[in-house]
């Protein structure tokens, strides 16, 4: 009995300093940003410039915004599908000693450094990648967003996220493998005694029982996604404009910004660089929030049916 009230206020406590450190966090970026945002003379919210020690200071985070959550949207759609396949083929359709090893290879990718991606991303796929981004101008051009005025395929949002999702698939799979593991192996079992296919079993066991872990791995890696740093920076050219054609050179986002920028600002380029990251910070404390309330309602759906 003692020993479980000790957990309990153990338990309690880290959970009380998580909360107390994320507060901490948003309070020092908060006030650090103020004097910067005191001094802007544009709209902080729709400027696309990023001008913080000019006299007078004339700065805004709107390409930052647009290129942070165009990136992270092409890394998510390109990422979530092939890690949740990988992690379907480890779990349900491999031999043990072959998942085993794919298993292994892919959560290898989580151990490469951001920056290894971004120079393998710049001396290797985007050059490789110049075919593929044109053949969609050339074939979808008529969607705005595949149109490229500038027969220029290099530097763009698109290769930016294709590296991201490179990066966040290890993520995606390993959470979303375990999650189909724990898959009561009793409910497998009864679907294919009655006739299911593999696939069958899994759209209607497995999907259901693991679609709460699925969005949290999801979650995860559209985390890593947004705070990105090095390998965005390396494969962007930093231009603050909001270009909807992502086949084009151009594109920033918050983190790649701050990095580029952080040397080379005066006090209030840094300030106005630490109230960038607080819109990421909240940005990425909305998603997680989000996805928080995602997966207890579902969870509660599962476990009502």
């Amino acid at each position: 009995m003692n020993g479980d009230k000790v957990f309990f206020g153990l338990s309690r406590a880290a959970g009380v300093f998580v909360l107390l450190l994320t507060l901490g966090i948003g309070v020092f970026l908060a006030v650090t940003a103020v004097p910067a945002l005191r001094e802007n003379t544009a709209n902080f919210f729709t400027t696309q410039q990023w001008l913080p020690d000019a006299n007078p200071p004339a700065f805004g985070i709107a390409a930052l915004a647009f290129g942070t959550v165009m990136t992270a949207i092409i890394a998510m759609v390109l990422a979530v599908p092939v890690g949740t396949g990988i992690a379907l083929f480890v779990a349900i359709y491999a031999k043990p000693t072959l998942g085993k090893v794919v298993a292994f290879l892919v959560d290898l990718l989580a151990a490469v450094p951001s920056i290894i991606f971004g120079l393998w991303g710049l001396e290797f796929l985007m050059g490789n990648m110049i075919g593929v981004s044109a053949w969609l101008d050339t074939w979808f051009g008529w969607i705005p967003l595949f149109a490229n005025d500038q027969d220029v395929y290099t530097r763009s949002i698109f290769i930016a996220g294709v590296v991201l999702a490179i990066m966040i698939i290890p993520t995606i799979s390993a959470v979303t493998r375990e999650v189909f593991v724990q898959t009561p192996q009793g409910h497998v079992e009864a679907a294919l005694a009655l006739g299911a296919t593999r696939w069958e079993m899994i759209r209607m066991v497995v999907f259901p029982y693991s679609r709460p872990g699925m969005i949290s791995a999801a979650m995860l890696g559209l985390g890593r996604a947004l705070g990105e740093t090095i390998a965005v920076a390396l494969l962007l050219s930093a231009l603050f404009e909001i270009n909807w054609h992502i086949t084009e050179p151009g594109g920033n986002t918050f983190a790649a910004n701050i990095a580029l920028k952080w040397n080379e600002a005066g006090s209030i380029g840094l300030s106005a660089l630490v109230a960038s990251g607080l819109v990421l910070f909240l940005i990425t404390l909305a998603v997680n929030m989000a996805a928080r309330l995602i997966v207890a309602r579902k969870r509660d759906f599962v476990e009502g049916h």
